[in-house]
């Protein structure tokens, strides 16, 4: 936790030397907050120095969700010392929505903020992409949480039971290809027009599908400017696939990417919903319409468009938005609502129940009519060619059974503080599945400003709780798991 704080600490630092460049008048506070946090880390290592470094079920369960919590709460030093969010509960919010990508935000006027403070909260959208994606490959498969020991064998690194060694490759193959998708939308969405700090700034919320942008408008800004909104549509996809694939694409393996049943599925989903989409929004809604070549595309064009950068935002959990989805139609609303619980795939920096799970779950239950029928026989649930044991298939339905059940508790929670039906199952069902706009008073026009301060830490801590699958927050709250065995 000290040598996270110490990397938290030179984030600060990079944020403070973009201040600095841009002459903000918040570099000497962001300074202060980087120069704070490294000595903290500095005095946790210093205090730890003659303890075993040995890292069991345990202590990854504490490190995992302790270390999101640490991160978080120094994170929110460089919006107190720079005033630009002063209120305490507005300044957690803002940063535990950043580090767990959810992306909802209580800022109302986010082009007034200085461009380090901006830059920092992009940071925490990256920071948090870049920690979930080592969490989801190689962590969590370890601690058998939610049937992600499914594709730990197909995860890139050597072999063998040895936890920090197998981390430690798995997280510098993962984060080169991270590192390099962020350079790579960076540059094009630089070419297509935007300015450097804008493009940057992107790129950092879109491969983490967190959703923080540097305009009141989000994504909208650019509505004229297809082409922007068409590359942030490109990267999402490729963010919201498990990032093992694209290790496979960049060593040649592609034909493995194509025989993964989850990416298939994925693909299909987005495809599909696409095109319910697109057909509505043609025929019953209004959206913006472009200047880029509009005798060739106009209507038809823009349809498309926003409909795709909707579902991949929603179903990717990024939170970008084109328009306010909430306007279109009420089926489109119901439509987008559900696809909040959809998530992207397992392995990827997107929140959500994820697809392997709904795959796995669609799949066992068919395969109960089989059973009913065939009392006698084993009909096991296959997965890319092979058998997941019952163990996982429990795991997964406990997983999404506890979801939906804290989805309706959450939902209840924000009743009882006064939200009306439809604002309280859209910030429920947003939080937990670390998707960002919601519905009713919290559409994507609007935000979470307005929700009473215990709303902003309850569903701060529904957005820890979807990021970190659930089981990691919630089993460290269980009498048994601190008593010595």
């Amino acid at each position: 936790m000290g040598l996270l704080l110490l990397c938290n600490g030179g984030f600060m630092l990079l944020a403070a030397f973009v201040s600095g460049i841009y002459k903000d008048g918040a570099t000497l506070d962001i300074s202060m907050a980087a120069i704070v946090t490294m000595l903290v880390g500095v005095m946790a290592m210093f205090y730890t120095r003659g303890h075993r470094k040995e890292v069991k079920r345990k202590e990854g369960y504490i490190i995992v969700t302790f270390g999101w919590l640490i991160m978080s709460i120094s994170g929110v030093l460089p919006y107190i010392f720079s005033g630009t969010i002063p209120n305490i509960t507005n300044a957690f919010f803002e940063t535990i929505s950043g580090y767990t990508t959810t992306g909802a935000s209580i800022l109302n006027d986010i082009e007034s903020l200085p461009e380090g403070i901006l830059f920092w909260r992009s940071l925490t959208h990256w920071i948090g992409g870049m920690g979930i994606i080592v969490l989801a490959i190689a962590i969590l498969p370890l601690l058998g949480i939610g049937g992600m020991q499914l594709f730990a064998a197909e995860a890139p690194g050597p072999g063998g039971d040895k936890l920090h060694p197998r981390i430690t490759d798995t997280a510098k193959r993962l984060w080169l290809i991270y590192v390099g998708y962020t350079l790579a939308e960076t540059i094009l969405l630089k070419l297509a027009g935007m300015s450097f700090f804008d493009a940057i700034n992107h790129a950092l919320a879109t491969l983490s599908t967190g959703g923080f942008s540097t305009k009141n408008a989000s994504v909208a800004y650019w509505n004229n400017q297809p082409i922007i909104q068409y590359i942030i549509i490109v990267f999402m996809f490729l963010a919201g696939t498990n990032f093992v694939l694209s290790y496979f694409a960049f060593t040649g393996k592609v034909q493995r990417i194509f025989k993964d049943e989850e990416f298939k599925v994925y693909s299909f989903f987005i495809i599909g919903f696409t095109i319910v989409a697109s057909l509505i929004v043609w025929l019953q809604a209004d959206v913006p319409i472009s200047d880029y070549h509009p005798k060739v595309f106009g209507e038809v064009e823009s349809s498309f468009r926003h409909a795709l950068f909707q579902v991949i935002a929603i179903v990717t959990t990024t939170g970008f938005v084109t328009a306010d989805f909430t306007n279109w139609t009420p089926f489109l609303t119901v439509f987008f609502f559900g696809l909040m619980f959809l998530g992207g795939s397992a392995g990827s920096t997107s929140g959500g129940i994820k697809v392997m799970r709904h795959l796995l779950i669609i799949k066992n239950g068919i395969l109960e009519f089989k059973r009913t029928l065939h009392t006698n026989a084993i009909i096991p649930v296959r997965y890319n060619n092979k058998t997941v044991t019952e163990h996982i298939v429990y795991n997964i339905i406990a997983f999404f059974v506890l979801y939906m059940l804290l989805f309706i508790i959450g939902a209840l929670v924000l009743g009882f503080l006064g939200l009306d039906f439809e604002s309280a199952i859209g910030g429920a069902a947003s939080s937990l599945g670390n998707v960002g706009p919601a519905l009713g008073d919290l559409n994507p026009v609007v935000n979470f400003s307005e929700l009473p301060d215990f709303g902003k830490w309850w569903c701060g801590f529904l957005m820890l709780l979807g990021r970190l699958e659930l089981f990691t927050v919630l089993i460290i709250m269980t009498p048994y798991f601190w008593k010595k065995i």
